[in-house]
């Protein structure tokens, strides 16, 4: 069963796992290694990340106490982090996340949600009804990376 709570500051070195071994591990279908390399970068500083995840106060998902996944929902409507662990792909945890994430913007009065969605999360946001808004280049330390900006209105 999947479990969703709210973020603590303990969870930040289980976050940057996630967030890195997806990158490395699913994006890399879609993303060449420079750009993974440059997205999940193996020197990110720890004090950096716990700031950015302080900041970002994601949604945790767990399933029996393991973190699985986590989700982030910033007040402009903005999903800034959307990452599954990669070994627990297609087993539900993002369609339950992104349910809990509108859920939470909608009784916020969010009515425009918003991501810089990877090509390879693309299929996902588009099952959940969002839409292409623009497709862009983005550059991540050095490396140009194709994305999509996805919205959804409620």
């Amino acid at each position: 069963m999947i479990k969703i709570r709210k973020y603590n500051e303990a969870d930040a070195r289980d976050l940057w796992a996630i967030f890195y071994r997806t990158i490395r591990n699913v994006n890399s279908r879609d993303y060449t290694q420079a750009q993974v390399k440059a997205w999940a970068p193996d020197d990110v500083s720890p004090e950096a990340w716990q700031r950015k995840m302080n900041a970002n106060s994601p949604f945790v998902a767990e399933i029996n106490g393991e973190t699985v996944g986590y989700a982030d929902l910033q007040e402009d409507g903005l999903i800034d982090h959307f990452f599954c662990h990669h070994k627990h792909q297609g087993q539900g945890i993002g369609r339950h996340l992104m349910e809990h994430v509108l859920r939470v913007g909608e009784l916020q009065g969010i009515t425009r949600f918003y991501s810089e969605v990877s090509i390879t999360a693309r299929p996902f946001y588009e099952k959940l009804g969002f839409k292409v808004a623009k497709e862009q280049t983005v550059e991540i330390r050095g490396q140009k990376l194709r994305n999509f900006v996805m919205e959804r209105f409620s």
